[in-house]
């Protein structure tokens, strides 16, 4: 996909989708390599921080998310019947019907499939070649299988994502900066924090648990912010 078409799609996120703010935006790098860590919230994560951020993202994705084969399979599971709450069997219909659009979106938009197990080096393979060629990567690093915060609406972060720092540092030389993003629904925004920046002197293990910490934190800390502003959750006027 072309940068041009790239930010089309983009704009149309935000004029039907979104239709939010940047608040901080003098802390995000004009160009890349970089990688954006942001809250999920469901399908408003992607699509605010899509609509936002005034670079172009490559996003990591669900590997079944991607593929023709798994796609409806996964949103019917993932997203039609638990957060749109439709049952069965128009829960089906209404997934296939998503997946026509949303796998050729994905690939298109060159998305990252994620993937288990013994491919999981496919994935940094990728994503080390893209910020390799000064792209910039994002990455919603929540783990499904972990309780909810209420206070944040997030669950707590895996750490793989942090290896990226260790591998673009082997194949480079250089420290790759992560950018911890938070998006908060009810008040429309989409909030930049100052990067966080690998160090290749630490032991790669804590290196990892540092990283995770540190970009957690400041996305709960700039998320509470933004709901006191908000009011706790009430939307504000528009």
């Amino acid at each position: 996909m072309k940068d041009s078409t790239y930010r089309l799609i983009a704009w149309l996120f935000d004029v039907c989708l979104w239709g939010g703010e940047l608040v901080d935006g003098e802390n995000l790098p004009e160009s890349g390599p970089a990688v954006f860590v942001s809250n999920h919230l469901g399908a408003t994560g992607p699509i605010a921080v899509a609509a936002s951020l005034p670079i172009r993202v490559y996003p990591w994705v669900i590997a079944e998310m991607m593929d023709r084969e798994l796609a409806a399979e996964y949103l019917r599971q993932d997203f039609v019947e638990p957060q749109l709450r439709i049952p069965p069997p128009y829960s089906h219909t209404l997934a296939k019907a998503i997946s026509r659009v949303s796998v050729r979106l994905l690939n298109t938009a060159g998305g990252v499939p994620v993937y288990q197990g013994e491919r999981l080096h496919e994935t940094y393979l990728r994503s080390v070649e893209l910020l390799a060629e000064e792209k910039s990567l994002l990455i919603f690093p929540e783990d499904p299988k972990q309780e909810l915060d209420p206070r944040y609406r997030m669950t707590p972060f895996k750490k793989g994502f942090a290896r990226l720092g260790e591998f673009f540092h082997e194949r480079t030389g250089q420290s790759l900066r992560f950018y911890p993003l938070a998006v908060h629904r009810e008040t429309y925004q989409v909030k930049a924090g100052k990067p966080v920046v690998f160090n290749p002197l630490n032991n790669p293990a804590n290196e990892r648990l540092r990283l995770k910490s540190l970009l957690e934190a400041s996305i709960h800390e700039m998320y509470l912010g933004m709901a006191q502003n908000g009011y706790i959750g009430i939307p504000l006027p528009r």
